[in-house]
Protein backbone atom coordinates (compact mmCIF):
# COMPACT_ATOMS: atom_id res chain seq x y z
CA UNK A 1 0.00 0.00 0.00
CA UNK A 2 1.46 3.29 -0.45
CA UNK A 3 0.48 6.66 0.68
CA UNK A 4 -1.44 8.08 -1.95
CA UNK A 5 -3.83 4.56 -1.29
CA UNK A 6 -4.25 4.93 2.37
CA UNK A 7 -5.20 8.62 1.62
CA UNK A 8 -7.56 7.02 -0.42
CA UNK A 9 -9.13 4.64 1.97
CA UNK A 10 -8.75 7.61 4.74
CA UNK A 11 -11.89 8.97 2.36
CA UNK A 12 -13.84 6.24 2.02
CA UNK A 13 -13.44 5.30 5.28
CA UNK A 14 -14.22 9.20 6.60
CA UNK A 15 -17.35 8.86 4.23
CA UNK A 16 -18.21 5.56 5.25
CA UNK A 17 -18.53 6.64 8.67
CA UNK A 18 -20.40 10.28 7.69
CA UNK A 19 -22.95 7.93 6.29
CA UNK A 20 -23.28 5.56 9.30
CA UNK A 21 -23.84 8.39 11.58
CA UNK A 22 -26.19 10.91 9.27
CA UNK A 23 -27.89 7.61 8.94
CA UNK A 24 -28.56 6.62 12.07
CA UNK A 25 -29.48 10.56 13.17
CA UNK A 26 -32.01 10.48 10.19
CA UNK A 27 -33.68 6.58 11.63
CA UNK A 28 -33.58 8.44 14.98
CA UNK A 29 -35.25 12.25 13.57
CA UNK A 30 -38.51 9.37 11.94
CA UNK A 31 -38.18 7.13 14.86
CA UNK A 32 -39.65 9.13 18.23
CA UNK A 33 -36.18 12.12 18.29
CA UNK A 34 -32.60 12.59 18.16
CA UNK A 35 -31.90 12.07 21.32
CA UNK A 36 -29.73 14.17 23.73
CA UNK A 37 -27.72 13.18 26.55
CA UNK A 38 -26.82 15.03 29.76
CA UNK A 39 -23.11 15.21 31.17
CA UNK A 40 -22.70 12.42 33.82
CA UNK A 41 -26.29 11.50 33.57
CA UNK A 42 -27.41 14.87 35.79
CA UNK A 43 -29.98 17.00 34.35
CA UNK A 44 -28.25 20.15 35.57
CA UNK A 45 -25.24 19.59 33.57
CA UNK A 46 -25.10 20.92 29.94
CA UNK A 47 -27.22 18.62 27.63
CA UNK A 48 -25.12 17.28 24.44
CA UNK A 49 -27.59 16.62 21.07
CA UNK A 50 -26.96 13.96 18.86
CA UNK A 51 -26.69 16.35 15.94
CA UNK A 52 -23.44 17.60 17.23
CA UNK A 53 -22.20 14.35 16.70
CA UNK A 54 -23.32 14.42 12.91
CA UNK A 55 -20.38 16.86 12.35
CA UNK A 56 -17.74 15.94 15.22
CA UNK A 57 -17.28 12.39 14.55
CA UNK A 58 -16.99 12.90 10.42
CA UNK A 59 -14.20 15.73 11.32
CA UNK A 60 -12.55 13.82 14.17
CA UNK A 61 -12.35 10.71 11.69
CA UNK A 62 -10.38 12.22 9.04
CA UNK A 63 -8.21 14.13 11.25
CA UNK A 64 -7.34 11.10 13.61
CA UNK A 65 -6.43 9.33 10.10
CA UNK A 66 -4.55 11.82 9.16
CA UNK A 67 -2.32 11.78 12.35
CA UNK A 68 -2.29 8.14 11.85
CA UNK A 69 -0.97 8.68 8.44
CA UNK A 70 1.55 10.83 9.53
CA UNK A 71 2.80 8.66 12.03
CA UNK A 72 3.62 6.15 9.70
CA UNK A 73 5.17 7.89 7.44
CA UNK A 74 7.39 9.40 10.33
CA UNK A 75 8.54 6.34 11.67
CA UNK A 76 9.34 4.55 8.43
CA UNK A 77 11.20 5.28 5.19
CA UNK A 78 8.63 2.71 2.96
CA UNK A 79 5.09 4.01 3.52
CA UNK A 80 3.79 0.29 4.77
CA UNK A 81 0.39 0.08 6.76
CA UNK A 82 1.41 -1.82 10.14
CA UNK A 83 -1.01 -4.45 11.44
CA UNK A 84 -0.79 -2.87 15.24
CA UNK A 85 -2.68 0.14 14.33
CA UNK A 86 -5.59 -2.21 12.74
CA UNK A 87 -5.26 -4.54 15.83
CA UNK A 88 -5.56 -1.63 18.18
CA UNK A 89 -8.53 0.26 16.26
CA UNK A 90 -10.68 -3.31 16.13
CA UNK A 91 -9.76 -3.72 20.11
CA UNK A 92 -10.46 -0.20 21.02
CA UNK A 93 -13.63 -0.09 18.72
CA UNK A 94 -14.64 -3.87 20.80
CA UNK A 95 -13.90 -1.69 24.10
CA UNK A 96 -15.94 0.74 23.12
CA UNK A 97 -19.00 -1.40 21.94
CA UNK A 98 -18.41 -3.80 25.61
CA UNK A 99 -18.91 -0.73 27.85
CA UNK A 100 -21.68 0.69 26.06
CA UNK A 101 -23.16 -2.31 25.84
CA UNK A 102 -23.08 -2.99 29.63
CA UNK A 103 -23.90 0.67 30.37
CA UNK A 104 -26.97 0.14 28.17
CA UNK A 105 -27.84 -3.31 29.73
CA UNK A 106 -27.77 -1.71 33.36
CA UNK A 107 -24.74 -3.24 34.75
CA UNK A 108 -23.42 -0.97 36.88
CA UNK A 109 -20.16 -2.80 37.66
CA UNK A 110 -19.20 -3.97 34.83
CA UNK A 111 -18.50 -0.21 33.16
CA UNK A 112 -15.73 0.40 36.13
CA UNK A 113 -13.90 -2.60 36.31
CA UNK A 114 -13.29 -1.86 32.31
CA UNK A 115 -12.56 1.15 32.80
CA UNK A 116 -10.18 0.08 35.65
CA UNK A 117 -9.19 -2.48 33.72
CA UNK A 118 -8.30 -0.13 30.72
CA UNK A 119 -6.45 2.19 33.47
CA UNK A 120 -4.06 -0.78 33.76
CA UNK A 121 -3.51 -1.78 30.04
CA UNK A 122 -2.45 1.46 29.64
CA UNK A 123 0.48 0.52 31.85
CA UNK A 124 1.54 -1.63 29.13
CA UNK A 125 0.08 -0.39 25.93
CA UNK A 126 -0.19 3.44 24.49
CA UNK A 127 -4.13 3.71 24.27
CA UNK A 128 -3.54 7.38 24.10
CA UNK A 129 -2.61 6.73 20.17
CA UNK A 130 -5.07 8.25 16.97
CA UNK A 131 -6.36 4.81 16.34
CA UNK A 132 -7.67 3.89 19.94
CA UNK A 133 -8.80 7.27 20.02
CA UNK A 134 -11.35 6.74 17.15
CA UNK A 135 -11.76 3.38 17.62
CA UNK A 136 -13.39 3.97 21.39
CA UNK A 137 -15.67 6.84 19.82
CA UNK A 138 -17.48 4.90 16.94
CA UNK A 139 -17.57 1.87 19.56
CA UNK A 140 -19.43 4.35 21.91
CA UNK A 141 -21.29 6.57 19.40
CA UNK A 142 -24.79 4.23 18.66
CA UNK A 143 -25.21 4.25 22.27
CA UNK A 144 -24.09 7.90 23.75
CA UNK A 145 -23.68 10.18 20.53
CA UNK A 146 -21.03 12.29 19.54
CA UNK A 147 -19.97 14.26 22.46
CA UNK A 148 -19.59 11.79 25.54
CA UNK A 149 -17.57 9.68 23.88
CA UNK A 150 -15.41 12.36 22.67
CA UNK A 151 -14.68 13.83 26.33
CA UNK A 152 -15.02 10.66 28.16
CA UNK A 153 -11.93 9.62 26.07
CA UNK A 154 -9.78 12.87 25.64
CA UNK A 155 -9.96 12.66 29.38
CA UNK A 156 -8.97 8.73 29.41
CA UNK A 157 -6.27 9.35 26.67
CA UNK A 158 -4.89 12.13 29.13
CA UNK A 159 -4.46 9.74 32.07
CA UNK A 160 -3.49 6.85 29.51
CA UNK A 161 -0.98 9.45 28.30
CA UNK A 162 0.59 10.20 31.57
CA UNK A 163 0.40 6.88 32.97
CA UNK A 164 2.45 5.34 29.99
CA UNK A 165 4.95 8.44 29.45
CA UNK A 166 5.53 9.35 33.10
CA UNK A 167 4.83 6.58 34.85
CA UNK A 168 5.73 3.90 33.34
CA UNK A 169 9.11 4.80 32.42
CA UNK A 170 9.60 5.57 36.41
CA UNK A 171 8.74 2.16 37.29
CA UNK A 172 11.07 0.62 34.87
CA UNK A 173 13.65 2.63 36.47
CA UNK A 174 13.74 1.83 39.39
CA UNK A 175 12.73 -2.07 38.75
CA UNK A 176 16.33 -2.08 36.57
CA UNK A 177 17.93 -0.05 39.96
CA UNK A 178 16.68 -2.74 42.35
CA UNK A 179 17.24 -5.56 40.35
CA UNK A 180 21.30 -4.39 39.87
Amino acid sequence: MTEKDFIKYCWYFTATVTIAVWSLLVWDYFHGGVPSHHLLQREDLPEFSNWLGGILIPLLTWFLLYRIQKRITKERTVFKFPRPILYAFLGALAFGIALSTSFTLGYTGIPFYLLITLLISALFYPIYRAECFLGFVLGMTYTFGGVLPILIISILSLIGALLYLLLRPAVLFIYKKLTK
